[in-house]
């Protein structure tokens, strides 16, 4: 169990991370935030084939439509019609967390494994809700900071 531990954060890392380890529970490829139809990299990867090269598939995860593509490297969300390399997400991530990726994401991970993939797709995005970093009253904003606490996430876990 975590102790009592915050993370001073905003919300948008928090969801990227949330996104890219529910789509890896979905069976996608690491740093590919995907989802609607029944998500599966076979699905999409076959959906993709048979519409042919250079096709966009757009794919709910977490109550967005995230565009995807098939790429030499696999399946790739897209971001202004460019692939996004699974790299500057993690890049991104280590930027906002810091030395606490490991363990946030090590609990988002017990959170996801605690349910069947199909329960976790449905209620994804209603855990991070539940999760997502309290913005202090009176501050607006996306990128208004508030604390992640980690506890809560295990004991969301613990109740599935």
């Amino acid at each position: 169990m975590v102790q009592r531990q915050t993370v001073r954060i905003n919300r948008a890392p928090v969801l990227t991370l949330w996104a890219a380890v529910v789509a890896e529970r979905l069976g996608l490829d690491p740093g590919v935030s995907l989802g609607l139809f029944e998500p599966s990299s076979r699905a999409v990867d076959e959906r993709l084939q048979k519409l042919g090269a250079g096709t966009t598939l757009h794919v709910d995860l977490l109550h967005r439509a995230v565009p995807i593509t098939s790429t030499p490297d696999g399946l790739r969300a897209l971001s202004k019609d460019r692939p996004i390399s699974p790299a500057s997400v993690g890049h991104y991530l280590e930027s906002k967390f810091g030395e606490n990726l490991g363990l946030v994401r090590r609990v988002m991970v017990k959170l996801v494994n605690s349910m069947p993939a199909e329960k976790i797709a449905e209620l994804a995005y209603r855990l991070y809700e539940e999760f997502r970093p309290a913005i202090p009253a009176g501050i607006k904003g996306w990128g208004a900071a508030g604390e992640l606490d980690l506890e809560l996430i295990e004991r969301l876990s613990e109740l599935r």
